[in-house]
């Protein structure tokens, strides 16, 4: 079995595409890197890399590896966060995860708040609309905008935030607001790129729109927003974080609104840590004030 840290080097170089690139991130001298990535291919008997003009480009064995490699990662990880501090302690790591939106736009005042009382506990936030596995410890706490579906799990309903249509009000002056579903197609309308789960929830909810609908067509939520909140044009925004803008009105009311659950879980196993369990009940408080907010 090869060292972990010579796994943790495979990932860099994976990562980076070059020794000096990895050399860099991990804090190693680039010799070290080549001498980690040689011991692990001697270990196993493949090789992981071949040269390019571009650096380094994995080869089927190492891209096989990679899930492997980042499961390994996280379980190092979630190890030194349980590690860091005693179960009955209000100290050590608590690692959240949310969607690009709400750990940009709704938590930070919620974990300035929990730091405020709890100054002892370091706070690791990853913003992903990727869904981080619970169960194999990616993070410790996820505030999730559906149920979640895997087991093991200890999860909260904190109810609904609603969704809606708006537009700033530069905009309306300029363009006027539209006044049905099929007067918006002379609109600039602010949605998705190539994000299929935005496609199959708006046929879910039979809303026949591609992307070729939209003037702005971006899969990060954050620009979405921050091209509604420019002007471009007519887009969607949670209720509350949209209230926060006087600059911002709802358009379409009547057409165009849905809720979407918001959910804190963690692995059952976390309730034994105090500090995961005051961190989970203060997010549940923060995020119960947030969606009756609008």
């Amino acid at each position: 079995m090869a060292d972990w840290d010579h796994y943790r080097t495979f990932l860099a170089v994976l990562d980076e595409g070059s020794l000096s690139g990895a050399a860099r991130v991990l804090g190693l001298t680039q010799p070290t890197v080549g001498r980690h990535v040689e011991t692990l291919e001697a270990d196993l008997g493949q090789a992981l890399f071949t040269r390019s003009a571009g650096g380094l480009s994995p080869t089927e064995t190492a891209l096989a590896l990679r899930p492997h490699a980042e499961a390994m990662a996280a379980a190092a990880e979630a190890l030194v966060r349980t590690a860091s501090g005693e179960a009955d302690q209000v100290r050590g790591a608590v690692r959240v995860t949310a969607s690009d939106i709400v750990g940009v736009e709704v938590l930070p005042p919620i974990l300035a708040g929990f730091h405020e009382a709890w100054p002892d506990v370091a706070i690791e936030l990853n913003t992903s609309n990727r869904q981080e596995d619970l169960i194999r410890r990616e993070a410790d706490i996820a505030v999730r905008m559906a149920r979640p579906t895997q087991g093991s799990l200890l999860a909260k309903r904190i109810g609904f935030v609603e969704v809606k249509l708006y537009a700033h009000k530069r905009y309306l002056a300029a363009h006027g607001a539209p006044t049905t579903f099929e007067d918006a197609a002379s609109h600039a309308v602010i949605g998705f790129d190539r994000d299929m789960w935005a496609v199959r929830a708006l046929e879910e909810r039979q809303v026949p729109l591609t992307r070729e609908f939209f003037a702005f067509r971006s899969d990060n939520d954050l620009a979405q927003l921050a091209a509604l909140r420019a002007g471009f044009g007519v887009g969607a925004a949670q209720a509350p974080i949209a209230a926060r803008d006087p600059e911002l009105a709802p358009v379409l009311e009547d057409v165009f609104r849905f809720d979407m659950e918001v959910w804190v879980a963690m692995h059952e196993d976390l309730k034994q840590s105090r500090r995961m369990r005051l961190m989970f009940d203060w997010l549940v408080d923060g995020l119960t004030a947030y969606v009756r907010s609008a």
